[in-house]
């Protein structure tokens, strides 16, 4: 839909807005990633995992995903060996979330992808107002926004399979 056919109730509503260019971002990363075999899930996993040693379970507070969720995710990381859960050096009755060296591999690639993807994205903004962009988002996704709060009934994430 063009910017300028969008009705007034749409094209001013930041809700709907971010909703929408996040799914089409999203469906877009999806189908770039698809012939790596790699979710955006499965990689947010991954680069996550790989910057530090965690838990699943901190793993999954930091990218934000449920519990059950995030078992299932590193059920498919395991079995495709590109993760292991592993005792934590700290304390061994800890699992720890390890990217495997074939893991490594799949998010340099992954990443690749995803910043072509993100390079066309932001193509179709004048290059002066990408950085600026980029920032504000920044802001509001650590700031403002960082932490939705508590509505009844729990909205669902809508992520592409």
């Amino acid at each position: 839909m063009a910017v300028d056919h969008a009705p007034p109730c749409l094209s001013t509503n930041l809700n709907w807005l971010l909703s929408h260019v996040g799914y089409a971002l999203a469906t877009e990363t999806a189908t770039a990633l698809a012939p790596l075999g790699l979710g955006a899930r499965g990689f947010c996993v991954l680069a996550t995992a790989s910057q530090d040693e965690m838990t699943q379970g901190q793993v999954a507070s930091m990218i934000g995903l449920d519990k059950t969720t995030m078992v299932v995710t590193v059920d498919e990381l395991e079995r495709a060996g590109l993760a292991e859960r592993r005792p934590a050096s700290t304390d061994r009755r800890a699992r720890v979330l390890h990217v495997t060296e074939a893991g490594h591999e799949m998010v340099a690639e992954a990443q690749r992808i995803i910043e072509d993807v993100q390079e066309s994205v932001l193509g179709a903004l004048p290059a002066k107002e990408r950085g600026a962009f980029m920032s504000a988002l920044t802001t509001l996704a650590f700031g403002r926004l960082a932490e939705p709060v508590s509505c009844q009934p729990p909205l669902r994430r809508r992520e592409p399979r």
